[in-house]
């Protein structure tokens, strides 16, 4: 895209502060319908063509989703840039002010524009799965906050004197066990709604080691496949890629894995692979041969971390089921 100007906005709860990059004319409004409406006709007003301008901000979660839903509906170019991307590109920075930040998101696409692929509306169903994941998340971390406490307590207390604190809590577990499997139905009934999501889940689950939990995230974190062009920059974005660590002649250090990743998405990953060396022969063997040999045992896991990860883009992309060859193996 030959984008002329760019506008920074920067989101927060009940404001978007934004500046016109090229004008460096700065505003602010509501972060509501209404408000939003306003700001483009403001937009409009200072700019000729509004089809020739990009407006950049980061994901602030649910408080870019009204904005990013307003410019679909007008059919506005936008870029949801990341906000460690954003915090890198100042250099050295002092103090936090709204008016400022707007002003170097702006100073950030502008100098960007002619590599940024604006970004695209994101499915309904992935965005429905996102909040039931990220809800199932937070009461799987309750339960077992409570599971704990209830396990401490009852090594030390005696269950006579202390039989209400216990009934309460388990009580608690109970019931946030059965909103975490009404969660779960839900999450499957939004996959079986949409032909395309219910194909890639059966896709990804025919890959042994792979259970439900990590295929649902991987259709939810690549939106469908749609957000990475290839497994090599998910292995990166999930911090599983090995990266060189050299400089000049006095640093020559063995490639390893950045620090910048997604955690919970590597956590998980890192679960199915244990599965996997457990249950699956063909990684079984793979994995004893190679510490026979002297390799380091988390270099081995960490290869077999993305083997799945290609093995799942790949039978996305024949979209056929994974073939065990071990199977036919003499």
């Amino acid at each position: 895209m030959n984008f002329k100007n760019v506008i920074g906005i920067d989101v927060s709860k009940n404001t978007i502060d934004v500046c016109i990059h090229l004008a460096q004319l700065n505003n602010q409004f509501k972060n509501n319908t209404k408000g939003l409406s306003e700001f483009l006709k403001w937009s409009k007003k200072h700019i000729e063509d509004i089809t020739k301008v990009l407006f950049v901000f980061e994901h602030t979660g649910m408080y870019s989703h009204l904005i990013t839903t307003f410019f679909d509906k007008n059919n506005c170019y936008y870029f949801i840039a990341p906000a460690l991307d954003i915090k890198r590109s100042m250099g050295i920075v002092r103090g936090k002010d709204d008016k400022v930040d707007a002003k170097r998101i702006a100073l950030y696409g502008y100098r960007l524009k002619d590599e940024i692929m604006p970004s695209k509306k994101s499915n309904e169903s992935i965005t429905k799965l996102k909040s039931l994941m990220s809800l199932k998340t937070k009461l799987v971390k309750q339960r077992a906050a409570y599971k704990a406490t209830l396990s401490e307590q009852k090594n030390i207390y005696k269950a006579k004197e202390f039989k209400t604190v216990f009934d309460v809590q388990e009580k608690m577990i109970h019931y946030l066990t059965k909103q975490i499997k009404n969660i779960e139905t839900k999450i499957l009934e939004v996959i079986e709604s949409e032909k395309k999501l219910q194909h890639n889940l059966n896709l990804i689950l025919s890959i042994k080691g792979i259970g439900i939990q990590m295929a649902t995230t991987m259709i939810i974190s690549t939106h469908n496949f749609k957000k990475f062009e290839n497994w090599r920059k998910f292995a990166s974005y999930c911090g599983i890629a090995p990266f060189p660590y050299q400089s000049g002649t006095s640093i020559r250090g063995r490639n390893k894995v950045s620090n910048l990743a997604n955690k919970k998405i590597k956590a998980l990953i890192h679960m199915c692979t244990i599965s996997s060396i457990q249950h699956n022969p063909e990684m079984q063997q793979y994995y004893e041969k190679r510490v026979a040999l002297g390799k380091s045992k988390m270099s081995t896991i960490n290869i077999i971390r993305n083997k799945l990860i290609a093995r799942i883009f790949a039978v996305i992309k024949r979209q056929t089921p994974y073939v065990d060859i071990m199977k036919f193996a003499a």
